[in-house]
């Protein structure tokens, strides 16, 4: 009855999940092996209605399947299952070259094609490696620059059964920098005839300075199962098949290495940081992707950096120098290792929030990494071109006109400006008189303000600060400076704690990272602005005291 309700249980939870684009995917544990190795394909489908298994008779012209495990899982995160399977397949190749894994079909699913490089192998391995346990150690080059990759491969062959006690000992090179190259690999490899499991380890070294770089010996310890077979016929009696099995302790060393590291070449100019690599990839991405703009409207810049044959921490930050006109709020730089075939292929991506504020064109110069190329010998160079952004006026902010601007358009108006001028000094002058004369009528009773009043203002940005919401007390302020006889970059201007303090206000808003903001320094600036900043344009008395007494 359990199993029944377990069963059904199953059902009900497969047939629940989400409905997700059905498809077979096919990957190997590597593209490059020589012959005689095996290599292991990994089938996987999310297709929860799929119950037989993909058609492998198309795998028998080029390939022998070896073995073929089924894995089925459910997981479930966030109140969200999925289900998947798996099928690990063997494959020993059947001839060397360029040999494809033809795409593999589970019902109406196909996977698709992947092409292996098979190597011609050694056809008789010498007799002294025909031991139980012994080991190959390989480096891909004999000499290198100084901090520039060597890949270290050891490869552990056993043609007798290990229990699971193997250790293989850690690799120490204090002149060097030592990456490993993700987990170790376990295949097959056909050796006079005899089936070897190969357990295969890859290091990329980084050597720190010119001469001759002695790679050690490392040891394999592993303890042999022994078998009826191996303890032969004088033993008196054979070991208990359901009790502890025999063993016998290994331990191999494999062979120290030389590896010669050049100094780095006379030619390469000493002001620059030294980047031996096989290649450099270097990209920019805009959000938006333009280069149109408005003042205080905030631009994001990523810079990415790739390059094949160092680690992450090799690489040098992207020089960007400051332009006037514009306020720059970077990110933290973002580092990543990959490991493929040939060694670590590492990524520095570099974010920024560019705010222009004033309009104009602005020229950011080119980005230049110069590298040396480890494979054709010479130097070289990888940009990115100079862009020219075009900012224009944003009317909602109130923005200083940039300087040097041309006023030649404006001769042909001079001497309208002159009458207007005269106009208003008329009237200004008729204005005092009647003001004059109505010195001695009765006061009359002041027409109700529209809209809010500066005391609701201040009150609104004094709670906006003390709560730290940038998006809200931006708004407030706004308000605010509109009630003001001058503008928020002219008291800016005119007060160092103001102009500090805004600044802090747009990188809350403007960076990625989404810093937290004290509204502290904020309101005691705006408290503190002088008296003659804060009064109105009507003549109106300053606002209470901030702080009163």
């Amino acid at each position: 009855m359990s199993r029944a309700s377990l069963f059904v249980g199953l059902l009900l939870g497969v047939f629940m999940l989400p409905a997700q684009a059905a498809e077979l995917t096919a990957q190997v544990d590597r593209t490059r092996l020589s012959a005689g190795e095996t290599v292991e394909l990994t089938l996987e489908t999310n297709d929860v209605t799929q119950f037989g298994k993909p058609d492998l008779s198309v795998l028998d012209t080029d390939f022998e399947v070896r073995d073929t495990r089924q894995v089925n899982r459910l997981t479930t995160l966030d109140g969200a299952s999925q289900a998947n399977t798996r099928w690990l397949i063997t494959l020993l190749p059947r001839q060397t070259g360029s040999v494809q894994i033809p795409p593999l079909t589970l019902g109406e699913l196909s996977s698709q094609p992947i092409t292996l490089q098979v190597l011609p192998g050694n056809v008789q391995e010498p007799a002294n490696e025909l031991a139980p346990v012994f080991i190959e150690a390989s480096l891909d080059h004999d000499s290198v620059y100084v901090q520039a990759q060597a890949v270290l491969t050891l490869r552990i062959y056993h043609s007798v059964a290990l229990f699971d006690d193997s250790n293989l000992s850690p690799l120490q090179l204090p002149e060097a920098r030592i990456e490993k190259l993700g987990e170790p690999r376990t295949y097959e490899k056909l050796i006079n005839g005899i089936r070897h499991g190969v357990i295969e380890t890859r290091y990329a070294i980084y050597p720190q300075r010119s001469g001759v770089l002695q790679i050690p010996a490392l040891v394999f310890s592993a303890t042999q199962v022994q078998t009826a077979a191996a303890i032969g016929p004088g033993q008196q009696q054979a070991p208990n098949p359901y009790g502890p099995q025999p063993g016998k302790a290994l331990q191999v060393s494999s062979a120290e290495i030389t590896l010669t590291v050049k100094p780095t070449p006379h030619d390469w100019p000493a002001h620059l940081p030294w980047l031996p690599a096989r290649n450099v990839t270097l990209e920019e991405n805009w959000n938006p992707d333009t280069v149109n703009t408005q003042v205080g409207d905030s631009l994001t810049r990523t810079l990415s950096l790739q390059v094949e044959g160092l680690s992450a921490a090799q690489l040098p930050p992207l020089t960007n120098p400051d332009l006037p006109g514009l306020r720059r709020y970077p990110d933290q730089p973002q580092l990543s290792n990959e490991a493929n075939e040939r060694g670590l292929i590492s990524r520095r991506q570099e974010s920024e929030a560019l705010v222009p504020n004033r309009t104009g064109a602005m020229e950011l110069p080119s980005i230049e990494v110069t590298w040396w190329n480890t494979q054709q010998e010479h130097i070289e160079h990888s940009s990115l071109p100079a862009r020219t952004l075009q900012v224009t006026n944003n009317p909602g902010l109130a923005v200083d006109t940039p300087v040097g601007g041309d006023h030649s358009a404006l001769a042909p108006w001079l001497w309208v400006w002159q009458l207007s001028t005269l106009f208003f000094a008329f009237t200004t002058l008729l204005g005092a008189v009647f003001w004059w004369r109505a010195r001695g009528q009765p006061a009359v009773a002041r027409s109700a303000q529209s809209g809010p009043s500066p005391r609701t203002v201040l009150d609104d940005l004094k709670r906006a600060c003390q709560a730290n919401d940038p998006h809200a007390t931006r708004q407030a302020l706004d308000a605010w400076a509109r009630q003001q006889p001058e503008t928020l970059a002219e008291m800016a201007a005119r007060f160092v704690p103001l102009s500090d303090a805004l600044d802090g206000l747009n990188g809350a808003l403007y960076s990625e990272a989404g810093q937290f903001w004290l509204g502290e320094d904020l309101w005691r600036a705006i408290g503190t602005l002088p008296a003659s900043e804060r009064l109105h344009a009507n003549g109106e008395a300053g606002l209470p005291p901030l702080y009163p007494k």
